[in-house]
């Protein structure tokens, strides 16, 4: 069986019914050698001892590690942050998006009795154990990812609420640092309005079993499933600007809204490989155009998913390398937002996607998934074939150019910088519909019709007028 820690920690020994297992190290792999076989009811157990400091993260939640900091009394802070660098860098397990324990993980850490500890699911254990320390342990019953289980520890307060959601009652804790007390409990005003939102959207919080928490984090923010990291200074905006330039993004909490989205996308449904990560990203971006939608209105949401366009660098394709532990770029936000924007505008329904967004989350849920496996969910429940437009945003840099010429009778029209066979379907600012293909093809417009002629900017194209 392979297990993966990475450098500089080392597992010292393992141990499976009673008896040492042999193992062979390369790099950050550890193939553990088991002789006999497993009955097939048999559910072993195998204990792994390991030691060595863990990796510091030099600028989290980026360059993943341990975070050793002090809040502003000078108080120890610590907690972790390890996406795509990948949890064994602070302990052994089987390092991969596609593999999540079924039946949930618990965490315990032994702290000061000064400090408090804090990590995924529900506390079910506290106790002292002696010479000023603590011992305190929370669990999870649902499948996690390996980099969302996560300790907190710091002089954290906390104050819970309840609230009634789609499946009963929710439970909903708030973990902050004492003197940020006051300031939090006003942010964090916007939870319900996000709940409320989200659940319309895509479905029942995912995992009402292991409750939602916003814990406070020496960094900015990370999606760890029942215990979201939140570090945005109680501000509105991305640490207090707009990422859209619309102004919508500074009326709602970015960190608070955007991880709390992952909950429906990434940690509910899950990418295999980390390759396809765009499924996590770009749907969670759009998830922060559904919550202004929700707030302030369809064309508020329009505004600020379009304002989001200008950050995309169209440099390299979303889709990263396969089986290499590649996570492709950072346009799996931005670009990614704007496919399912795209899609949104194609289906031409809004009650109609409502319903594949909760159905998706229903689907696959609690799985882990493919590009390939998203594709065919939409093209199965739309009817329409999205195959190529799948291909055009997320495999290629090409932004598709609907170029277009005046006659006397009309406008003529074509795809190009496209993918071969892209015929990708658009609306035009005066709601009506072309089917463009890489051929030119005529409409009859009069002089007026001709003068207003533009497409509908929800689509992610570019125009060009041909003399």
């Amino acid at each position: 069986m392979q297990i993966d820690l990475q450098k500089p920690m080392a597992i010292d020994s393992v141990i499976y019914r009673n008896h040492p297992v042999p193992y062979t190290r390369d790099g950050n792999v550890y193939m553990l050698n088991f002789t006999g076989k497993i009955a097939d009811q048999e559910t072993p157990t195998v204990i792994i001892y390991f030691s060595g400091k863990p990796r510091e993260a030099v600028r989290a939640p980026w360059d993943g590690g341990w975070i050793w900091t002090k809040d502003d009394l000078g108080r120890p802070w610590m907690s972790v942050a390890c996406q795509g660098l990948g949890a064994s860098v602070w302990y052994p397990c089987k390092d991969h998006q596609s593999d999540e324990p079924d039946k949930g993980a618990s965490l315990t850490m032994i702290i000061p009795d000064t400090l408090v500890g804090v990590a995924n699911g529900r506390n079910i254990e506290n106790k002292s154990i002696g010479n000023g320390l603590t011992s305190t342990t929370w669990e999870v019953i649902n499948p996690i990812n390996n980099y969302n289980l996560i300790p907190y520890i710091g002089k954290y307060v906390h104050w819970g609420e309840a609230f009634k959601c789609e499946k009963g009652k929710l439970d909903c804790d708030y973990w902050v640092l004492d003197y940020e007390l006051k300031k939090a409990k006003v942010q964090f005003e916007q939870v319900p309005k996000m709940l409320k939102c989200f659940e319309y959207w895509f479905g029942p919080y995912p995992f009402y079993e292991d409750g939602y928490k916003l814990v406070q984090s020496p960094y900015l923010g990370m999606e760890h499933q029942s215990a979201v990291a939140y570090g945005n200074g109680f501000k509105n905006g991305y640490l207090g600007s707009d990422l859209s330039r619309s102004g919508w993004g500074l009326k709602w909490d970015y960190i608070l809204i955007h991880e709390s989205g992952h909950e429906w996308f990434g940690n509910n449904i899950t990418t295999k490989d980390i390759a396809d990560m765009w499924v996590h990203e770009g749907f969670t971006n759009y998830s922060e155009t559904i919550y202004t939608h929700c707030e302030f209105g369809l064309e508020a949401g329009n505004e600020y998913e379009i304002g989001l366009r200008k950050s995309i660098a169209n440099d390299k394709p979303i889709i990263g390398h396969y089986n290499v532990n590649n996570e492709g770029i950072g346009d799996m936000y931005y670009k990614g937002s704007a496919l399912v924007h795209t899609i949104r505008q194609l289906v031409n329904d809004d009650e109609r996607f409502r319903t594949l967004l909760r159905n998706m989350n229903q689907l696959f849920w609690h799985k882990t998934v493919t590009t390939q496996d998203v594709e065919l969910y939409f093209n199965k429940k739309t009817g329409i074939n999205f195959t190529k437009i799948f291909d055009q945003y997320l495999r290629t840099t090409q932004i598709p150019v609907l170029e277009y010429k005046v006659n006397v009778d009309g406008i003529e029209y074509r795809w190009t910088n496209c993918v071969k066979g892209f015929d990708m379907k658009l609306r035009l600012t005066n709601g009506g519909w072309i089917a463009p293909t890489e051929v030119w093809q005529s409409i009859q417009l009069t002089a007026d019709e001709i003068s207003k002629f533009d497409a509908d900017p929800n689509f992610y194209i570019t125009t060009k007028k041909i003399k």
